[in-house]
This record gives C-alpha cells, structure tokens and sequence, in this order.
C-alpha cells in the first residue's frame, strides 16, 4: 500500500536526504522536494530499508568471534568511532579515518564498509574500487549530486571529511582484493524478516516464510556474526525464480532494448579505468543505484551517462539485472 505523508510523517518514517521514507507497507513514497530529482513510481522498501530506532547497546558483555583473539561489546561494535578490527591480520594497516574516523562528523569507514570493503546494507562494496572513483563519488555527495533514499548518512561526512583523508581512505579500499561476500539463491518463498541496526535484515524469530514478490531479500549467513560485523562472513540474496536468466539478457543486451553493459563496464564486467566493476556485488545496492540515476536523486557525469539507458528499465528489469550481475564472480 502506499504510504500518505501528511502530519503523520513522524509516525510513519522519517526524512533522509532530501526524501522522506516510510515504515511498513512495502514502498516508500518520495517527497515533493524538488531537488530529490524528477517525479517516478514509489521506492519500493525491501530496497530502501529504514533503521530501526537506536536502542541502548549492552556495555559489559564481551563478545568473541571464532578465530579472533579480540573483544567487544555491542556498544563498541556500534560506536561510530571505534568500530571493530576482529581480523587486523586480514588488511593493511588502516588509516586513522577508515579505522576511527574523526569525531564528531567524519565517522569511521569501516563502520558501514567493514574493514575489507565488502560493506554491509547500509553501505556499497568499495574494495577494489578505483581510488579516483571513490574520490568522485564522495565529492559527488558533497556537492548533492547523491542525495538517495540511503545517502543520508554519507552527506555530513563528504562536507566534513578533509582531501588527505579522503585520499587515504580511497587508496586503503582501492588496493583491497575482494573477498566472496554474497551468494544468490532463487526461491518462491523467504522467511519472515524484521530491520535492525544498520538497515540489515534478519528472519524474525517466530520463524515462518512468505512469498518473495517481486523483491531481493538479502539475509546475514550468520545473523549473530553479522550483529558484531565480523569481516569474514557475508550475506545470501534472495531473488525471485527466473530472474537470474532475465538478467543475464537484459545485461548482454539480447532482444536490443539497450547495449551491453560490457559497452561500458568491460568485457568481464569488472570495470575500466573509472567505471566501477559490477561483478559479485549486492544485488539489492545495485538495484538502488540504478533506481537512483532513473528517477534523478543520483547525477553527475557518470549517473547522466546512465540516464538513457536506466530511462528504459522497469523496477522488475532492474532488479533482475541486478540478481544476475550478483552471480558473477568477483
């Protein structure tokens, strides 16, 4: 069901990046802020999670992970400032922005991006990533040029975040190989699942299962794991039957309705100089790209080379274009 605004918007959701988002009922409608880019069809929720409230994390209990010699409590693991490093033997040594970040606006990278650049929902899969591409994007936050559903959180860092760190950050991430983060499954059904922090999903804990719809259901491998932001375990997306095989045309370009992405994104679809590799990554973070460049919320040079080409998906082709990109190895 659509959600109505009005004077019930502090019920309903709440107001990030210059769209305002809502709880519940399956897509979130946009505001009539006339930045937020050109009026389209509802954002559907599954893709446009919306953080729980924040709720007082446990201080006193130590948690541990298999192989690790360290220890953290919740509230460690979810202060922006000291992230956890369960593996340092795992990475480089961290530069203090992507370790710690700089308080009281430039948090930690490795909150949300984790310590091997994988990321987690809230944030993108940057490791391997052209350094001048990081670079760009988050001048392109900066500037307003992204100001989705979900970029909320990277506005106050971009303005705040100084060209040393910012160059440090981009050059920790871009020398990063890329590790196996997410498997895809297509199914009919996926269990019951409830938002926590971070706008992660987990299967609720009464269990049971509902029909997919039309929708990506990414789900920690090991949801107590996930909770500590362990670098070493990732997340299994739940597509829809079927749209893995759609996807992969609509990618190759089979039936004509726009070119290959290969065009652009190189023959393996792991990028060419700036243009970011789209092999292996979140299908639920591609999906919202794509929405974001079609309905305008995402722009600058890159996203408007897109435009045309978004301009012709339907939510479903997106989707299905972004479960089979998923499948491709990293």
């Amino acid at each position: 069901m659509r959600l109505a605004f009005l004077g019930a918007v502090a019920l309903l959701g709440v107001a990030v990046g210059g769209a305002f988002i809502g709880v519940g009922g399956g897509v979130l409608a946009q505001s009539a802020d006339p930045t937020a880019g050109p009026a389209a069809a509802p954002l559907p929720e599954w893709a446009y999670p919306v953080n729980p409230p924040i709720a007082q994390f446990d201080a006193t209990v130590q948690h541990t992970l298999p192989g690790s010699s360290r220890k953290y409590t919740q509230a460690q693991v979810e202060n922006d400032f000291t992230p956890p490093d369960w593996f340092p033997e795992d990475h480089p040594a961290m530069p203090t922005v992507v370790a710690n970040g700089r308080a009281p606006a430039v948090k930690a990278c490795s909150k949300c991006h984790v310590t091997n650049g994988a990321g987690h929902p809230e944030s993108s899969d940057i490791a391997g990533m052209p350094e001048a591409y990081i670079i760009r994007q988050m001048a392109d936050f900066k500037d307003g040029r992204r100001k989705g559903a979900r970029a909320g959180p990277m506005l106050p860092i971009a303005k705040a975040v100084s060209d040393e760190e910012l160059r440090e950050a981009a050059r920790y991430y871009a020398a990063l190989p890329r590790v196996a983060w997410t498997k895809v499954v297509e199914t009919d059904t996926v269990p019951k699942t409830e938002l926590h922090v971070g706008g992660m999903r987990f299967a609720v804990d009464e269990g049971g299962t509902e029909p997919i719809g039309n929708r990506i259901i990414e789900l920690p491998e090991a949801p107590e794991r996930a909770h500590l932001r362990d670098s070493r375990v990732g997340f299994v997306a739940h597509v829809p039957v079927g749209s893995v095989k759609r996807g992969e045309a609509l990618v190759k370009g089979d039936g004509g309705q726009t070119l290959p992405c290969a065009t652009c994104h190189g023959p393996d679809l792991k990028g060419i100089d700036e243009v970011p590799y789209l092999t292996g990554r979140s299908p639920m973070y591609v999906f919202r790209q794509l929405n974001d460049i079609k309905v305008g919320t995402r722009s600058g040079p890159s996203a408007e080379q897109m435009q045309p080409i978004v301009a012709k998906f339907t939510q479903d082709d997106m989707l299905a274009i972004a479960a089979y990109l998923a499948t491709l190895p990293r």
